[in-house]
């Protein structure tokens, strides 16, 4: 593929859409990630969702002061005036429609977790992304923080036996469930344990969510979802022979830099390193976790 040099952000209600443009359009940031910079941008915006809509005015000022990025009137512009594009907005529903609106321009896309807030969309949208040839990526920064992946590539360690993710969990009326911040923990046990998860259990109550996926080889993952105390992302990782703590914020480098640089790479060279089918099936177990924590009952995935 063609040397990345414009770079469109679709959606300007979220805190990633500033980070992303001064990790790539800051050459003097300690953590700069090169190959292109951002130079036009659609604000978008969902009117129900307040986190969505209190947000787009002040961070479309931003870019636009700051980094000096053209804003444009519609998703369409955003995709032909660039060579590849984050679309970031933070509605999960509204991904499946602007997907829809630019995939025809081929052009590589990053999509912000979620993918999507069902199955049934997240389909639709990796079937669109095959029939136009766009590469396509999506995931959580946590997938990539450091401690995380230097934890993964020890080659000196002994064989992961399973992991326990805990986290902030807050819920959203308008993302169902897991889908506004359980989509972080899910996204770093499905890069630790693999695609293979084949049910799922969840137990929760006011306070909190504890979501226990059992996968192919026997290796059972959870996920604490806090809506009290603690409030910070981690990891406990079980081997054969110990158990180590992952401290995502224990590296210098963000994961919001870590990530870029993975995006930055699919952009580039239109592959990306996340199995398509795993991305689906992190949004199947997500879809799946919702519904056991209305039954109660383990639920296939």
């Amino acid at each position: 593929m063609a040397s990345v040099k414009r770079i469109g952000i679709i959606g300007l209600d979220t805190s990633h859409a500033p980070v992303f443009t001064q990790l790539l359009n800051d050459p003097t940031h300690e953590f700069h990630v090169s190959g292109g910079v951002v130079t036009a941008a659609f604000p978008g915006g969902s009117a129900d969702f307040e986190l969505s809509y209190s947000r787009v005015e002040g961070f479309t000022e931003q870019l636009r002061r700051q980094s000096g990025v053209k804003i444009v009137d519609s998703p369409e512009e955003a995709a032909e005036a660039c060579d590849a594009i984050l679309l970031l907005a933070v509605d999960g529903r509204a991904h499946l429609e602007l997907f829809q609106r630019i995939a025809a321009y081929g052009k590589p896309v990053f999509i912000d977790k979620p993918m999507a807030v069902s199955y049934a969309d997240a389909a639709a949208i990796a079937e669109l992304a095959k029939l136009n040839g766009v590469p396509l990526m999506s995931c959580s920064a946590l997938r990539y923080a450091e401690a995380l992946t230097e934890a993964l590539t020890d080659n000196k360690a002994a064989p992961v036996i399973g992991m326990d993710c805990y986290g902030p969990m807050a819920l959203q009326a308008t993302q169902p469930g897991l889908f506004w911040y359980g989509v972080h923990m899910a996204d770093m046990l499905f890069r630790t344990l693999g695609k293979d998860c084949k049910k799922v259990l969840a137990v929760t109550n006011e306070d909190h969510d504890l979501i226990s996926g059992v996968w192919e080889n026997g290796s059972i993952g959870t996920m604490r979802g806090n809506r009290k105390g603690n409030n910070q992302f981690g990891a406990l990782l079980h081997r054969e022979n110990r158990t180590d703590h992952i401290d995502v914020y224990s590296h210098p480098k963000s994961y919001y830099a870590s990530l870029l640089e993975r995006i930055m790479s699919m952009f580039l060279t239109g592959v990306t390193d996340i199995d398509g089918d795993e991305t689906l099936q992190i949004i199947r177990f997500m879809e799946a976790a919702n519904e056991s924590r209305v039954t109660g009952r383990f639920v296939d995935l």
